[in-house]
C-alpha cells in the first residue's frame, strides 16, 4: 500500500507513475489496474505513445476501489457512487 511518506516528494496533480510503478506500490496486478480503468472507475492520463500515467490521487482511488471490492461492493455500484459524488457541488 502507498503511504503519504512514500510519495511525499511528488506533486499530487502530476501524472508521474507508470502502471508498473502503481503495481509495485499497491500490490495489485497490472491486469487488475487495467480492469478498473476498463470499468470506468479510474481515468489515468496517457502519453502521446499511449502509455498510462497515474497521479498520487489515481493511486489513492485505486486503493479505495480495491478495498471496496474486497468489502463486497461490485464495480457497477462503485461507478454509480463515483458519478453521484462528482455531481455534488
Amino acid at each position: 500500500m502507498v503511504s503519504n511518506l512514500t510519495l511525499g516528494v511528488f506533486v499530487m496533480s502530476d501524472q508521474i507513475m507508470s502502471i508498473g510503478m502503481v503495481k509495485e506500490l499497491t500490490g495489485l496486478s497490472e491486469r487488475q489496474i487495467r480492469y478498473y480503468e476498463e470499468k470506468q472507475l479510474v481515468f489515468p492520463a496517457r502519453t502521446k505513445g499511449g502509455s498510462r500515467r497515474y497521479s498520487f490521487e489515481d493511486v489513492k482511488k485505486i486503493q479505495e476501489i480495491h478495498r471496496k471490492l474486497k468489502e463486497g461492493y461490485n464495480t457497477y455500484e462503485l461507478k454509480i457512487k463515483s458519478r453521484r459524488q462528482s455531481n455534488v457541488i
